[in-house]
Order: structure tokens, then sequence, then C-alpha cells
């Protein structure tokens, strides 16, 4: 591997970390600091019932579309703030995704299954620790975001592709 690739590897490597720590704090931490006792604190407490558990999945959103639909009718700020927000948080990730395994030809599934997966982690969380409500109109805006990010990075791969070919061709862009 050459070493400037290499090197750019690395930064990818590093901002997607950055990108995950900030996600992690964004959504679970509403931007206050990760205080471990108190995540430790709710664990023993979540576990100390089994109960709990449940009721936690139960106090959430589980109807598709629920609170999208909500958001769309009423029109508030808050409504607004929270579906383009949970869409858009999640579309440096799928961008991200397609930086670090551009040579590993991950389709448009994989990358919407992986930003499932992470905002499947990052709602559960919420519901166990008791520091939010698992909502499933989070996962299909998460998700849906993350594949639009991933989108726009085949985009301006393939145009930049394209345009590489035609220099290399002599070809005006």
């Amino acid at each position: 591997m050459k070493p400037k690739k290499m090197l750019i590897d690395i930064y990818i490597l590093v901002l997607f970390t950055l990108y995950v720590y900030a996600l992690f704090k964004i959504i679970l931490f509403k931007f206050g600091s990760i205080d471990m006792t108190f995540l430790w604190h709710q664990l023993k407490l979540i576990l100390g019932n089994p109960d709990n558990i449940r009721w936690q999945f139960q106090k959430g959103n589980l109807v598709p579309f629920k609170e999208i639909s909500r958001a769309i009718h009423t029109i508030s700020s808050h409504g607004l703030i929270n579906l383009v927000g949970n869409f858009a948080i999640f579309m440096p990730f799928g961008i991200l995704l397609g930086l670090m395994l551009r040579n590993k030809k991950i389709s448009f599934i994989g990358s919407f299954t992986l930003s499932l997966g992470l905002s499947l982690i990052l709602e559960c969380a919420q519901a166990l620790f008791s520091i939010g409500s698992f909502d499933v109109d989070d996962l299909i805006l998460n998700s849906s975001g993350g594949l639009i990010g991933f989108i726009i990075f085949k985009i301006f791969a393939n145009l930049v592709t394209t345009s590489s070919v035609n220099q290399a061709r002599g070809r005006p862009i």
C-alpha cells in the first residue's frame, strides 16, 4: 500500500471514529457530558427489575411512521428539527462508510443495513439506560439518512472516476 493512500485511510478512520463518538454523545447524552457513573447506576436499576426493560420499550414508539406523520401534520419547529435532524445526522455515516469501504464494493443494501444496525444500537441503548425512548421512526429516518449519505458518496465517486477517465483520454470534462 502506498504511504499516501495509507495516510488517507488513517485520516478517514480517525474521522469516522470521531463522528461515531459525536453521534453517541449527541443521541445518548444530548450534548451533555458522558457520565459513566450515571450509566452504571441506570443499568443496575433496569437490570434489577427486568420488567423495566419491557416497560422502557413499550413506552416508546413501535408504530412505523407514527411520529413522522404527526410531525408532518402538526408542523412544529421541534417536530421538523427532529425529522431533519434524525435524517441528517446519519448522512455522514453513509459518506464515511463509502470512503472506508470504497475498495470492498459495499452495496446500497449493505450501507442501509449498517446504518440500521448502528441506529438500532443507539435506540436500544436509550431504552436500556432510560435516557430516552425507543422510536422506530428514528430507525427509519437514521437508516434513510445513512443510505442517502452513501448514495451521495457514490454519485461523487462516479463523477470523480468519470472525470479522471476523461482527463486521461484527453477529453474535456
